[in-house]
């Protein structure tokens, strides 16, 4: 008897794309079983690939954009518009995120997050009266610097000269607002729950990733905490310890302070335009993944929040992944796991982990028990 698949994985860093990644799994299970009514659900919680994800659900529009990169290259990019509401959709990763960029070339000093501002304003003169921008990704550690630029903020020093680099907001004494500032409605996706500054703050826990070295910490949390004090001093508003303002590199701080934005947990936002509870409990059996399930996975990102929505809906959830840490929880967390280890050695994994997926799924298939009822844990 066909069963009913939802297959919903997020991306193989490095190696595949949430799209990606579902098409490899539903090949390899329909080579195993043909029969079965798949529904393909790549999962985006903020990060690279939020914006074709979310456009798709709703059918919204795409607008082609001049903008410029984080380095300020020129870049043509993407935004997407759903009439119905006026709501733009918005990739930051797209436009200011770290794969865009030639490896170790750019030093996070040199870079900042100008271009997604632009973007803003592209869709907000375009009529769109609310947004929704997904935040993983960047390569931007600016607090949201350089997008209040593009929304024509200020920064000055004790003298009135103007800053014009982030890392030259040590010395920053105040900030002038637009004249006409946005008046929409903006929800930043966010996928961490980080504040802007300390020992958990963006520049220690995800700088080192986009290039920031120990050395350079001092500078960086002395620019960001500035900018904090200046900004609460303007708004009587702190925005540096609310969770989610480290996201990004400071970009959920960014938008908080200068859009006016709302944080939301990237991934409730797609469960909500995927309508992914019911989807869930017509499924007969889960199947997601990433990379690495490790402890990202097991304190509630993407991956671990679907083996937990399939528990309470008692449904089965296998987890297929390159790298499993801890497999006796991850054990616990979902009804079953695979690892591309089980058929190739990391480094072939990744380079070709395409293939190995496939396979992984067709053998995960193959041994798949057919439920008589939904799980009861």
């Amino acid at each position: 008897m066909p069963l009913r698949i939802l297959i919903v994985p997020d991306k193989f860093k490095g190696s595949l794309t949430a799209h990606a990644a579902a098409s490899a799994i539903a090949a390899g299970w329909r080579k195993a079983r043909p029969a079965d009514l798949i529904d393909l659900l790549p999962m985006s919680d903020g990060g690279d690939g939020f914006g074709p994800v979310l456009s798709g659900f709703i059918g919204a529009k795409p607008h082609p954009v001049r903008t410029v990169d984080a380095a300020r290259r020129p870049l043509r990019a993407r935004w997407w518009s759903h009439s119905p509401d006026k709501t733009a959709i918005i990739d930051s990763a797209a436009i200011i995120g770290l794969a865009l960029l030639p490896a170790r070339k750019f030093h996070p000093f040199q870079l900042d997050s100008f271009g997604l501002g632009k973007v803003m304003l592209a869709a907000a003169q375009s009529g769109a009266g609310n947004a929704v921008i997904g935040l993983g990704g960047s390569a931007t550690n600016d607090g949201g610097f350089g997008l209040a630029q593009a929304l024509d903020w200020k920064f000055f020093d004790r003298n009135w000269d103007e800053l014009r680099e982030w890392w030259q907001l040590a010395g920053l004494a105040h900030v002038r607002p637009p004249a006409c500032p946005l008046s929409w409605k903006v929800t930043a996706a966010v996928d961490v729950g980080n504040p802007l500054l300390g020992a958990k703050g963006c520049s220690r826990i995800y700088g080192p990733q986009k290039g920031l070295r120990p050395q350079n910490f001092v500078l960086a949390e002395k620019c960001l905490r500035r900018l904090a004090v200046v900004m609460h001093k303007h708004s009587g508003i702190d925005r540096a310890k609310m969770p989610g303002a480290g996201a990004a590199g400071g970009l959920g701080f960014g938008l908080l302070a200068f859009a006016g934005a709302k944080l939301k947990p990237g991934f409730d936002i797609f469960a909500e335009y995927a309508r992914l509870d019911d989807r869930i409990r017509q499924a007969d059996l889960v199947i997601t993944g990433e990379g690495h399930i490790d402890h990202q996975t097991y304190m509630g990102k993407g991956v671990g929040q679907i083996a937990v929505r399939c528990r309470k809906a008692r449904v089965p959830c296998l987890a297929l992944a390159g790298l499993i840490l801890q497999p006796a929880r991850a054990n616990a967390l979902f009804t079953q796991t695979r690892s591309l280890l089980e058929i190739a050695d990391a480094a072939d994994a990744q380079v070709s982990a395409g293939r190995h997926l496939r396979e992984l799924a067709r053998r995960a298939a193959q041994a798949f028990k057919i439920p008589t009822t939904k799980i009861s844990r």
